[in-house]
């Protein structure tokens, strides 16, 4: 009886524990104590902190969900409170994702915001609330992918809380952009505030993720409308107000939430908008109210110079679609004319007169630009000669307590060389002394099973459902495999499994290594070596060279599985999210990427499966030219072509089909060989272990946001400090000298 006591009031300690209250509304997850000390080192005239812009943040509950685990663990189920019976019911049971991002920029932030939690960096992360989110993906094995759009409810999703205005608690807190027609009158668009926690493992620190909801009745159509959807691809026009209402609310917000950062960190160019914000305001603190009628060029310029030194930029594609140009003309009916002022001094596209080029200027106005890799950082600076000298590389990193599968997880906790590795990714590097360990090879093999079966499992019952549902709507199933009969479409997880999971465009080149389905077939069957190979990934919506690449995708199953007779089976997952992500990334036996070199700035998919031990099969660009260590961590094909003006180009003439697919059937061969060859199998695992070691303590956030540290001029406490200090030690991806 005692014990029982005992044990409800732990449990009602805990949760009285996960309870805090502010003047914008109540909070489950942290302490007031943390919720206290969080907004005061924001809020502190030290401006000790970082304002971090992102216009896609991707953290779905189902593959990181600390609170909801915190729970689980101590088995609480419900509260006699009913507040906090309400919280904990949303937190064991409601919807588990938050549909604000469309790809691996959108991944890389929330990864970065959790680390930033992880190492309790004091930082702050706008975005916008996609009420609409970014679109869901059926796939018709005739028609190729279908785009519809699923509402979501933020109003019943976890760790999501619209805050209330502190003068009314009743209302909710809302803020006002201003946009302009071209005779300088007031449009005004009204936004809600949202804030997100993301919490850290520990449910000791968060960074506050704040989301501005512009569906309400006072903001015009033509702007709500705009900002229903990530990435709106309607027009030129929504993209360019998509981009305007993230920009302009930056300062607008932290004003009035009293955030004193000193530091902005543009997560790409989308956000830049903001810029032009600061040099008004100092425009305006310098001259008075009527700085726009007196302000000269040299006073803008002066303005501009002032305001780079508080802007840290990180540029994520060499690619020049994903480069913002917009209509000076379009841009008129949105802006004041002193914006279009200032913009026609720093933001003029030399290749085309007639638009504004807003990556030119995030390049121009900004103390540090960071590339994303070390091959990224040549392109780069090719692409941008006049900002060489301030162009640097933090190569990517992916929070590696999300994407680790829960199989991997107890292997490395069973195993004392890697203690500390949830706090402290650098532990990884000891893992050298497990390589010859048997034991933790056994347990490597098994933990590495687990994880196959479970993704060919979810990929046989997919199959099975699409069976169904070809019977049921007038979808046909993107799967050959659905018209086989059980026995002959499964997947077996024994059979060597390639993972390939990204966004689906035309230098990415899914289909490269199908380029020659006879060779491909011929090296399966005559080795007498089954290959399952699992795509996944979605094309933007706009992007009809992409989903023709999915099309072509399915179109390949039928031709690989009869000229293999049967012994190649090609799916294709649809509706790719986090989940589906991390179940490929352990379960694969090996990770493909076929980009052409170099238009692949990183890749993070690749640092995923790397995690997880499990080896890459790819082209030498981005990260896995750091990664590939001479051959130990997986294996590279491909031409590796030095950097020309040429080697940028898309065009589907240079794109290097034949060259690099020759390239990659070259070394499959060998692939297959070493995972099936019982003699030669332990040189696999090897590459595995290898991965752990050599990738593992560098390819994570935690390492990346240290290196950002630097670029952010934080002081931080001592033994932060030191922390940060052991985790730069581990890698530089650049010499960086503050």
């Amino acid at each position: 009886m005692k014990n029982s006591r005992k044990k409800l009031v732990d449990k009602n300690k805990i949760l009285q524990n996960m309870l805090a209250t502010t003047m914008y509304g109540t909070f489950f997850g942290v302490s007031q104590e943390v919720v206290d000390t969080v907004w005061k080192n924001l809020t502190s005239s030290k401006g000790n902190s970082v304002t971090y812009i992102s216009m896609e943040i991707g953290a779905d509950r189902d593959v990181f969900h600390p609170i909801k685990k915190r729970l689980q663990e101590v088995d609480i189920t419900g509260s006699t409170d009913p507040q906090l019976d309400s919280f904990i019911k949303k937190f064991l049971n409601g919807p588990v994702k938050i549909p604000n991002y469309g790809g691996g920029l959108g991944i890389l932030a929330g990864d970065t915001l959790k680390s930033l939690a992880d190492n309790k960096i004091p930082s702050v992360a706008i975005s916008l609330l996609y009420r609409k989110g970014y679109f869901s993906q059926l796939v018709d094995s005739e028609l190729g992918q279908i785009a519809w759009a699923k509402g979501w409810e933020p109003e019943s999703t976890p760790t999501l809380y619209r805050l209330n205005d502190p003068k009314n608690k009743k209302k909710p807190l809302e803020i006002e952009i201003p946009f302009y027609d071209r005779d300088d009158t007031k449009i005004t668009a009204t936004a809600q505030v949202w804030i997100k926690l993301e919490v850290n493992n520990n449910l000791d620190f968060f960074v506050p993720q704040i989301l501005l909801d512009y569906a309400l009745p006072s903001t015009p159509d033509w702007i709500k409308d705009a900002a229903q959807n990530l990435y709106d691809s309607s027009s030129e026009r929504s993209k360019a107000i998509q981009r305007r209402l993230l920009g302009s609310s930056v300062t607008v917000l932290m004003k009035t939430l009293g955030i004193t950062s000193k530091t902005i960190h543009l997560n790409e160019q989308h956000g830049v908008v903001v810029v032009l914000h600061l040099i008004a305001d100092e425009l305006q603190s310098k001259l008075g109210p009527d700085y726009t009628i007196i302000a000269s060029n040299d006073d803008i310029a002066a303005a501009a110079e002032k305001v780079s030194k508080r802007v840290v930029y990180t540029i994520h594609t060499p690619v020049k679609a994903g480069h913002d140009r917009f209509e000076k003309n379009l841009y008129a009916e949105l802006g004041h004319s002193f914006c279009q002022r200032v913009l026609r001094l720093l933001a003029q596209d030399e290749d085309q007169p007639d638009f504004f080029n807003f990556t030119a200027l995030a390049m121009k106005v900004n103390r540090a630009t960071n590339s994303v890799s070390r091959l990224h950082k040549k392109v780069t600076m090719k692409q941008f000669p006049q900002y060489a000298e301030k162009i640097t590389a933090i190569t990517n990193g992916v929070h590696h307590l999300t994407w680790i599968s829960d199989s991997k997880a107890e292997l490395y906790n069973s195993f004392p060389e890697l203690d500390n590795w949830q706090n402290d990714p650098s532990v990884f590097a000891e893992a050298m002394q497990l390589i010859k360990n048997k034991k933790f090879r056994t347990y490597m093999d098994q933990a590495w099973f687990a994880d196959t079966r479970k993704l060919t499992d979810y990929v046989n019952d997919m199959l099975i459902n699409h069976r169904k549902q070809m019977q049921e709507t007038w979808i046909d199933p993107p799967n050959f495999l659905s018209h086989l009969d059980e026995k002959e479409c499964s997947l077996d997880p024994h059979h060597f499994t390639i993972g390939f999971a990204r966004r689906f465009s035309t230098y990415k080149r899914a289909d490269l290594i199908f380029e020659d389905i006879d060779t491909l077939s011929d090296m399966i069957t005559g080795y007498d070596h089954p290959v399952n190979f699992i795509f996944a990934g979605k094309a933007h919506p706009s992007d009809e060279p992409g989903k023709i690449l999915i099309k072509q995708i399915l179109d390949t199953q039928e031709e690989l599985y009869e000229k293999s007779n049967g012994m190649a089976k090609l799916v294709f997952i649809p509706g790719y999210d986090m989940n589906i992500a991390k179940l490929m990334v352990a379960g694969a036996h090996a990770w493909l990427n076929s980009p052409k070199r170099p238009l692949e700035a990183s890749g993070t998919s690749g640092m995923k499966a790397a995690l997880n031990g499990v080896p890459n099969i790819s082209i030498m660009d981005g990260w896995w030219v750091e990664g590939y260590h001479g051959g130990k961590t997986g294996w590279k094909f491909g031409y590796e072509q030095p950097i020309e003006d040429t080697s940028l180009s898309e065009d589907p003439s240079s794109l290097l089909y034949a060259e690099d697919s020759k390239s990659f059937y070259k070394i499959f061969s060998d692939v297959l060989e070493t995972f099936y060859n019982e003699e030669l199998r332990p040189k696999y695992l090897d590459k595995c272990i290898m991965n752990l070691a050599l990738n593992c303590p560098i390819f994570n956030t935690h390492r990346m946001i240290a290196e950002y540290c630097d670029r952010y001029g934080l002081t931080l406490p001592k033994q932060l400090e030191t922390k940060i200090t052991k985790l730069k030690k581990m890698y530089s991806s650049d010499t960086y000298k503050p």
